[in-house]
């Protein structure tokens, strides 16, 4: 079994490590030799053994319940179910410091293993970058947020887990978080060296952009995940709330969607190079102020964790000499970079341009909204509250002219291109994006609105992206079997397009719906007891109280069901911690098809009765279907054999022209 001073050490040594590996790249990259390469390469992976070992020593702990460990004891409970003793070590702040650093280290290893046929010198610099990260992490983790105190005796018992934690979302969201935010720090490395050495160009494009695209898969999945979580798990029947800890997950996965379109413009054009290092630099710099945010104690929200300021202090001060420090190289070095290559105001590189300055604006209006009141209170102590109106008006306007031009990014080509040449290549899809929209407003209409506008973009979306596929099939122009030959043949990229491009069209339909559509209904309910509520019927069944494992419940059965149809049975809870006497209500939620009907329980009304908030939310599924369509189109593009053999060949290319 591994102990914890075991851990301890592990983690003391990577620390050691990472100390020596960056001081080994500094002296590589102004003495260039093959011992020193190697060496920094070794001590990535070195690096991830031992902070892996570190984290299995702490999961053991709380596995086993050993509550002489200060943070199993204050964090954990011997009755709890196996997988939240598992999810326990990182639902706390100095756990989750551990699983950053541990996945910040695996990335480091990844780069060393996978980026083999990378130049020696920039796989130098990159790794030397990382490992300075890496050394900041592991530092502050040790020193300030040391996972690893004893307790002088051991209790008997531990205090559990929050109730709200206690749940399979935090198996699943934090890691997933984690992988996007950390993972934008290999962009970041890159970027570092780019600026550093000098060099850019489409070869180094092409090695970011498989690093962006998987951190921006798995930070894709973490706040689809992180938001339906909420929506289950709060009891309050919302998908998004504009939490700030929210927005400060999103901010860098619209700069790391900036950062994919960019790298590619750079990538086919060798243009926008400034760009996209800065963007890269930016994303990940957003990554930290999200870090900072729900670690420094200055925000009250349930997503951040309850911590003393000083630690917030310390994390603050790495933020600003990363960014600044990143910054401040940029000012140094961006000038002598080439800008690359030009284009017509009206082609797919303006066209992404276009995508990127919405993108950046969008991130830059969520960053006022979430700062402001902060930096108010900071200097003047008004304290005022920046909410979802501020955040739906200027954002949703933001996004209206992006989600208008993006189906036409596939449609205009390289350099130069005429917009009428690609509108009338997309006559069909605009017809059939009103057809449908009109006949659907027409059926649901509810009064005017804005809401046949948000149909018409999500429509105008998914069907100008297979638009797309049609077209390069030549769908209808041709025999039936060469159109899906043709499809058969396309690249990898066209289809993770286009279906990325679709996701965004469902999620879009799907926050449309359910903010126009769904109802809330407030009764009280008997045993016995049936409504009828938006075109469902809802039967009050039973109360019964249970015992978990480390909790009591009251639990109410409801029978559920389109009107006419068949019921099923769905519970709503009120559960009770005893350990930290915190009550949480437990949501009862029943699908049908897209739409779901969401049940939660209040206080008791007489002997038997219950306050009951019963809604319906239309098509909510297509929120986080699209999630999962955009993240599933990411993966098949990581599929494609260019991003493990193109750039290589790409620099041997560049290297033996200058040769000649």
């Amino acid at each position: 079994m591994l102990s914890i001073e075991l851990g301890h050490f592990a983690l003391v040594l990577a620390f050691a490590l990472a100390i020596v590996q960056v001081g080994v790249a500094i002296y590589a990259w102004q003495r260039p030799n093959e011992g020193g390469y190697s060496f920094v390469q070794q001590a990535s992976g070195l690096q991830f053994l031992l902070v892996l070992l570190s984290f299995a020593a702490l999961v053991v702990a709380f596995v086993t319940s050993d509550f002489s460990l200060k943070l199993a004891y204050e964090h954990s409970h011997s009755l709890q179910p196996t997988l939240y003793k598992f999810t326990s070590v990182w639902g706390n702040h100095e756990g989750s410091m551990l699983l950053w650093v541990l996945i910040l280290t695996l990335f480091g290893a990844a780069v060393a293993v996978g980026g083999s046929n990378l130049p020696k010198a920039t796989l130098n610099l990159v790794l030397g970058s990382q490992g300075f990260l890496v050394f900041a992490f592991i530092g502050f983790t040790i020193f300030t947020s040391n996972p690893f105190e004893r307790l002088p005796e051991m209790p008997l018992e531990g205090r559990d887990l929050n109730p709200i934690l206690q749940d399979i979302g935090l198996a699943i969201h934090p890691p997933l978080l984690y992988l996007g935010y950390v993972g934008f720090s290999v962009c970041f490395s890159f970027a570092i060296a780019a600026l550093i050495s000098g060099k850019i160009d489409a070869a180094w494009a092409r090695w970011v952009r498989p690093w962006t695209m998987l951190s921006w898969i798995f930070l894709t999945l973490g706040i689809a995940m992180g938001s339906y979580w909420a929506y289950y798990e709060l009891g309050w029947g919302g998908w998004w709330f504009w939490d700030p800890v929210e927005n400060a997950s999103f901010m860098p996965w619209l700069t790391g969607t900036a950062l994919l379109h960019s790298a590619l413009v750079m990538e086919k054009r060798g243009a926008l190079k400034i760009w996209t290092v800065l963007l890269a630099i930016i994303t990940f710099s957003l990554s930290l102020l999200g870090t900072f945010l729900v670690r420094s104690g200055i925000l009250t929200s349930v997503h951040s964790f309850a911590t003393d300021p000083s630690r917030g202090l310390v994390i603050l001060g790495m933020l600003t000499f990363f960014i600044c420090g990143a910054f401040i190289l940029f000012a140094w070095r961006a000038p002598a970079l080439k800008a690359g290559g030009l284009f017509a105001p009206i082609s797919r590189e303006a066209a992404l341009v276009f995508n990127n300055l919405f993108l950046a604006t969008a991130t830059i209006a969520v960053l006022v909204g979430t700062l402001y009141p902060l930096a108010l209170d900071a200097f003047t102590g008004i304290k005022i509250s920046v909410g979802a109106p501020f955040f739906d008006l200027t954002f949703g306007a933001l996004m209206v002219p992006l989600l208008l031009v993006l189906p036409f990014g596939p449609f205009l080509p390289w350099k130069r291109a005429s917009i009428a040449q690609a509108s009338k290549r997309l006559f069909g899809a605009i017809v059939l994006s009103f057809v449908l929209t009109i006949i659907l407003a027409a059926y649901l209409w509810d009064g005017f609105s804005l809401t046949p506008l948000g149909m018409l973009l999500g429509f105008w979306v998914i069907i100008g992206s297979l638009a797309d596929l049609a077209e390069r099939a030549k769908l209808f122009k041709v025999a039936p079997s060469v159109s899906l030959r043709r499809l058969a043949g396309l690249p990898k990229n066209a289809w993770s397009t286009s279906f990325a491009h679709i996701g965004m069209g469902l999620t879009v339909l799907g926050v449309v719906f359910v903010s126009a559509y769904e109802t809330e209904t407030i009764t009280t309910m008997q045993p016995g007891e049936q409504i009828e509520t938006y075109g469902y019927s809802v039967r009050f069944v039973e109360e019964v109280d249970l015992a978990g494992p480390n909790f009591t419940s009251e639990t109410v059965t409801f029978a559920v069901a389109p009107l006419g149809k068949r019921e099923d049975m769905v519970s709503s809870e009120k559960r009770t911690y005893p350990a930290r006497q915190m009550p949480t209500t437990e949501a009862g939620i029943k699908t049908f098809g897209l739409s779901q009907v969401y049940i939660s329980i209040g206080d008791r009304v007489g002997e038997n009765g219950r306050v009951v908030r019963i809604w319906t939310k239309p098509w909510i599924l297509l929120i986080w279907l699209g999630c999962l369509v955009m993240a599933a189109a990411g993966t098949y593009s990581l599929t494609d054999r260019k991003y493990r053999i193109a750039a290589p060949n790409l620099v041997q290319k560049q290297s033996v022209g200058a040769a000649k």
